[in-house]
């Protein structure tokens, strides 16, 4: 015997299918990217951390380390000996400051969430395609 559901109502019927497909599937991207957020703000944290620890520290040796160059220097030649541990601290400041702006410019965030939504976009176009 033919299905006592009409056309329309099969139609009605594919419709809420397809749209609770689409809502957990949307869910499911939410979800993975709410955990990459979080897994990223918790990396940043400790970066922060030990950038600041690592930076204090640094400061702290690059000054002696200065101070002794000048130290040893002083009755010979103080002002060649300062004008080079000052050039050295800038140029290095420079290179650093160039290299973390390269760093800056990456795009990390949301990488996995941007890869699954390809891959689900690549996945509706092929299916969409006539065979």
């Amino acid at each position: 015997m033919a299905s006592s559901q009409g056309p329309a109502q099969r139609l009605f019927g594919a419709g809420k299918r397809l749209l609770g497909s689409l809502l957990a599937t949307g869910e499911t991207r939410l979800r993975l990217a709410v955990l990459e957020l979080e897994e990223e703000r918790a990396r940043l944290f400790g970066l922060l951390l030990l950038a600041g620890l690592s930076l204090i520290l640094l400061l702290l040796g690059i000054g002696v380390l200065t101070a002794l160059v000048i130290v040893a220097f002083w009755e010979t030649h103080r002002l060649a000996a300062i004008g080079v541990s000052a050039l050295v601290l800038l140029g290095s400041g420079v290179l650093l400051a160039l290299r973390v702006m390269q760093l800056a410019r990456r795009r990390t965030l949301l990488a996995g969430t941007l890869r699954h939504l390809a891959t689900d976009r690549e996945l509706v176009e092929t299916s969409r395609e006539p065979h």
